[in-house]
């Protein structure tokens, strides 16, 4: 809040040119980058503080006017008593296509939605590839003959897809964004390296999970990429506002790191303290976390269920023995296996 003007002028006899006697002024400034109910939030709270402030500072005029000889008119007592004038004023003003400061969140959601479903997608190809499963193009079922792989190696080959695909899929949605919404944008280069490693380290944490927790991944990237990660994107509902919880989710969320570096690209000149260099920093955390957990979990799993040559010939052994064991035979019955004859 700001002062226009000083209080001694209420108490002094000037007067404007209209005839009315000059008053000081609080102004509150909104920041509309900060989204819509956060900026309507602190607009409520600091129009209160500045009212009260007001009505603060006229009581103790008010005291002091009456300790004094002299007694001001009906109408300056009154202006006395409420001494400053409370405006609102839009202190970082953003360009007409901005969605009103939301178009940082949008644009961050659809690049996580992007990196999940992609990786999604490239973890079902990568196994129809190797043969391990079947591929259904409408009336067709296509399946390739297979190719022994670890889940290791398909982790390494579904992350390498997706690296280079991110590049396409970061110029698709920028072109769609500015070429085609008409979204005001500024620093292009920036804008279109930032959303390429965003969709990179977002689809690489993907097909880690996938490869971790297999067919039940696909419920956890939904949960950890837009279940949570909605709420805690600091973009429509203010962090402070959130229960306990997902402040604590708002930490490490990838969606809300991606949308600080996206509204400082867009709204503050990409300034590194308003949120570009948090959202660096917590894609190279990420991109170095994924890998480890993804490789570690697999490698482990794949040393366990590996072939081991003494335990696999003690299951060959007993295998055989079972098989050459003749059937069962009596006087009037014969019972192979699989079957039951009756002998004539």
């Amino acid at each position: 809040m700001t002062s226009s003007s000083s209080t001694t002028e209420l108490t002094s006899t000037t007067t404007t040119g209209t005839g009315a006697r000059s008053r000081p002024t609080l102004t509150v400034m909104t920041n509309q980058s900060a989204g819509s109910m956060g900026s309507s939030l602190a607009r409520a709270a600091t129009t209160e503080a500045a009212e009260s402030a007001s009505l603060k500072v006229g009581r103790e005029l008010t005291a002091r006017d009456a300790a004094g000889q002299a007694k001001p008119p009906g109408a300056a007592r009154a202006l006395l008593a409420d001494p400053a004038a409370v405006t609102v004023r839009d202190g970082h003003p953003l360009d007409s296509h901005s969605g009103l400061g939301l178009t940082a969140f949008h644009y961050a959601l659809v690049l996580a939605v992007c990196g999940m479903l992609y990786a999604n997608v490239i973890s079902g190809q990568v196994d129809h590839a190797l043969g391990h499963t079947h591929n259904d193009m409408g009336p067709l079922r296509l399946h390739r003959p297979l190719i022994r792989a670890t889940r290791v190696q398909t982790l390494a080959i579904g992350g390498t897809v997706m690296t280079g695909l991110s590049l396409p899929m970061g110029t698709l949605v920028m072109a769609g964004a500015i070429g085609i919404m008409g979204m005001d944008a500024a620093h292009l280069p920036l804008l279109w390296l930032y959303p390429v490693c965003a969709i990179a380290v977002c689809g690489i944490g993907a097909l880690a999970l996938l490869a971790v927790f297999g067919t039940p991944g696909t419920l956890v990237v939904t949960l950890v990429f837009i279940a949570m990660a909605v709420p805690t994107a600091g973009a429509t509902t203010p962090i402070e506002a959130l229960p306990g919880f997902y402040r604590f989710l708002a930490e490490f969320e990838p969606l809300r790191q991606i949308t600080g570096g996206l509204r400082s690209i867009l709204y503050y000149d990409a300034q590194a303290d308003a949120g570009l260099t948090r959202g660096w920093v917590m894609m190279g955390a990420g991109v170095a976390v994924a890998p480890l957990f993804g490789f570690g979990v697999t490698a482990c799993t794949t040393a366990r269920t590996a072939p081991h040559p003494g335990r696999d010939q003690a299951r060959e052994d007993r295998r055989h023995c079972v098989a050459e064991t003749p059937p069962l035979k009596t006087d009037r019955f014969s019972f192979p296996p699989h079957r039951v004859n009756l002998a004539v």
